[in-house]
């Protein structure tokens, strides 16, 4: 079928209206000659009103500045009473004291080393070894025969304290080395 050479569809034809009847008649509105005009005296009280609701507004805006704060006599010296002898000795007692803190010792346990891997090739440890050192730590590679073959342990530390391995712990974490276990172990 050739659309190009068709003959437009022709437009419809909407039912005639009766005069006289559209929607806002329809939904019980008053018909623009039908309605009454606004009585004189209701347009003098609005104008009135207006005027009236200004000159106040200007009234209250003027006076706001010329308010004067009230001023607020101290008492006549002879209706106070007398000031009483101080009861509490404590500042001068607390002056004269020390404070004494008991604060124990930390108690130093044996070194902390911190294991990352342990793998059956050299070659995987050493590319442990390389990401840690891209996070900035250095670490060793420890071979050790087991009861089931050669490992290669990477190992970080010593440290003193666990808070110090812990450090180091999360700085690898955030450079994405995860599986680092803390350990106290002897140095070897």
């Amino acid at each position: 079928m050739d659309y190009a050479n068709r003959k437009p569809k022709s437009p419809k034809r909407k039912p005639a209206k009766k005069k006289g009847t559209n929607k806002k008649q329809q939904r019980g509105a008053k018909p623009v000659a039908e309605r009454k005009p606004v009585p004189w005296f209701v347009v003098a009280v609005a104008i009135g009103l207006i005027a009236f609701f200004t000159y106040m507004l200007v009234q209250i805006s003027g006076k706001s500045e010329q308010v004067e704060q009230p001023q607020v006599q101290p008492p006549p010296a002879d209706l106070l009473p007398e000031k009483s002898a101080e009861r509490w000795r404590y500042i001068e007692e607390l002056r004269s004291k020390e404070v004494e803190v008991d604060v124990p010792e930390r108690e130093v346990g044996p070194p902390k080393l911190m294991q990352c891997g342990s793998f059956r090739q050299q070659k995987d440890a050493e590319r442990l070894r390389a990401q840690i050192a891209m996070a900035g730590l250095e670490s060793q590679v420890r071979s050790t025969e087991g009861s089931n073959g050669l490992w290669y342990r990477v190992i970080l530390g010593p440290y003193e304290t666990k808070r110090d391995a812990e450090r180091d712990r999360h700085k690898l974490q955030r450079n994405q080395v995860f599986g680092c276990a803390i350990w106290n172990w002897n140095i070897d």
